[in-house]
């Protein structure tokens, strides 16, 4: 309370005045704010439209997941306080009671059930391919049913962030996309395409009040320029420090940089079908197995992390990391084909492609760390087997849209995938499922890779209600796709951060930057 007999004159009281009523509006005087620069603007802030890192960023902000995926890629309660199995195929979801959506609604049992419904005929539909049911029995209380028995659904329901059913079709899917309501503990206050989304604190999430009460997230797409707004303050935190600007930030005492291994692999996916769009030739001569692996054999991984990544990549041992399910101890891609340009010309000439060809990468030049500079490696690299590459080199607000499965365009597509869940079947049923076989599997299947004994091994691992049988069965997955090749692995990015020495925040495992786990101290 303040002594106002302590203070003299007009322009004191009139500044006590002011600071009672900035207290009365504002609940505080110490409003925290942080600002974030992000490599991009998100796509979308409608959570079944698509799924790419900035936006899910901003996802977890707006909404919640009935589990939430901790830091450490452990799973605990969000939305559900509990699940239990009823059955083998039978999952009950118990949920908070109290909690409300943004514009003041409850949050109950029929918005899960709308979200689920919605979720099937959405571009997320992978997401629910083990779903074959679902109601509200109460209020507070749902069923979900799997078409057989299937250990990880808690793991899929994560990446399941639930819509206000009444908001959602009241407004339609254009307005849900640029005013989003949700649960989460942040609410949207401005969304500036290509230039900032600001976001103010939900004072009444459930799980307490966040400590700071404006997030401003800007993209902010070239590396050095990031760099650039932290040291002259405009940002307080950065994603995706430059590798180059790690040891001009370390040197700076305001400044701290913050390492994090990333589940971010970084890969080709290669075209499989007999004719492929951009390959002049009758045959596709990447359909040959041999061709696949003279294109491994001549990446040279270790000269892109040295050269390019400044030695802050990891490269890819398999298409999942060791802590995942369907990791094969002792296996690894670089030590079964290792750098040989002599062999890998060989298998191109026992092929029948010794006057090599030419084909067109696909590839983003502001979504992934240097990822214009590595596009330029493969093609050097190739070119010393004949592969003459041409590099469509696009921004990543174009790329998804380009890549997306049912145009076929593509021949070669360098992006990214992340497993947050630790599962790598969640990876492997979108990824290798025969594309148009079963609902909800193969969808991002983007060199339509086709192995009937992969699919039967997927089934299997899907279900069955027990980890330690299912990760076998992954594994044998795992050993059929290294014998295959169909997409080559190049590196796991290290996820670099820089903030001012002020914030504190630790790296998630997911590279999701959550404010509400971040504070600012003065």
């Amino acid at each position: 309370m303040l002594n106002l007999r302590m203070t003299k004159g007009r322009n004191a009281l009139f500044a006590a005045a002011v600071f009672l009523a900035s207290t009365a509006l504002t609940g505080t005087v110490d409003a925290k704010t942080l600002k974030v620069g992000l490599t991009s603007d998100a796509v979308s802030l409608d959570p079944q439209a698509g799924e790419e890192l900035s936006s899910n960023i901003l996802f977890y902000h707006i909404y919640d997941p009935l589990v939430r995926r901790k830091a450490d890629l452990s799973f605990g309660p969000g939305l559900a306080e509990s699940w239990s199995l009823t059955d083998d195929t039978t999952w009950v979801f118990k949920l908070r009671k109290g909690v409300k959506f943004h514009n003041g609604t409850d949050f109950k049992a029929s918005d899960v059930v709308f979200t689920l419904d919605r979720l099937k005929k959405s571009l997320m539909a992978n997401l629910g391919a083990n779903i074959s049911a679902f109601r509200a029995i109460d209020d507070y209380t749902v069923e979900i049913k799997t078409p057989r028995p299937y250990a990880v659904l808690p793991n899929d329901l994560a990446a399941v962030l639930i819509l206000s059913e009444q908001y959602a079709k009241e407004v339609g899917n254009e307005k849900l996309d640029l005013k989003p309501v949700g649960t989460g503990p942040y609410k949207v206050v401005e969304w500036i395409k290509e230039d900032h989304i600001t976001l103010s604190a939900n004072k009444d999430y459930f799980a307490g009040a966040p400590k700071i009460d404006t997030v401003t997230f800007r993209p902010i797409t070239n590396g050095a320029t990031r760099t650039a707004a932290l040291l002259t303050g405009e940002v307080d935190v950065i994603q995706d420090l430059n590798v180059r600007d790690v040891s001009r930030v370390q040197a700076d005492e305001r400044y701290k940089v913050l390492t994090q291994p990333s589940l971010l692999n970084v890969v080709v996916s290669i075209d499989n079908r007999e004719k492929s769009p951009t390959i002049a030739l009758d045959k596709n001569p990447m359909a040959d197995r041999r061709v696949r692996e003279a294109m491994i054999r001549a990446i040279d991984t270790n000269a892109i992390n040295k050269i390019i990544m400044n030695g802050l990549s990891t490269p890819s041992d398999q298409y999942v990391p060791a802590s995942h399910t369907g990791h094969v101890d002792g296996a690894s891609f670089r030590t079964t084909y290792p750098f040989d340009l002599k062999k890998a010309a060989e298998l191109m000439a026992e092929a029948g492609y010794a006057d090599g060809f030419t084909v067109t990468l696909d590839a983003t030049n502001n979504r992934y760390v240097n990822d214009q500079q590595i596009a330029q490696a493969l093609a050097s690299m190739l070119g010393k087997i004949k592969i003459n590459l041409k590099l469509n080199l696009m921004p990543k607000s174009n790329f998804f849209g380009y890549i997306r499965v049912p145009s076929n365009q593509s021949s070669l597509i360098m992006s990214g995938w992340d497993v947050p869940s630790g599962d790598g079947g969640s990876m492997y049923g979108v990824m290798f499922y025969s594309r148009g076989k079963k609902q909800g599997y193969g969808q991002v299947n983007r060199g339509s890779y086709s192995n009937p004994e992969v699919d039967a091994l997927i089934d299997k691992a899907d279900a069955t209600p027990k980890l330690e049988e299912r990760d076998a069965l992954l594994q044998e997955v795992t050993k059929i796709l290294m014998r295959d090749i169909p997409m080559i692995p190049i590196h796991y990015e290290q996820d670099l951060y820089a903030a001012k020495k002020t914030v504190e925040i630790t790296p998630r495992a997911d590279k999701f930057l959550w404010a509400y786990e971040i504070d600012v101290k003065e």
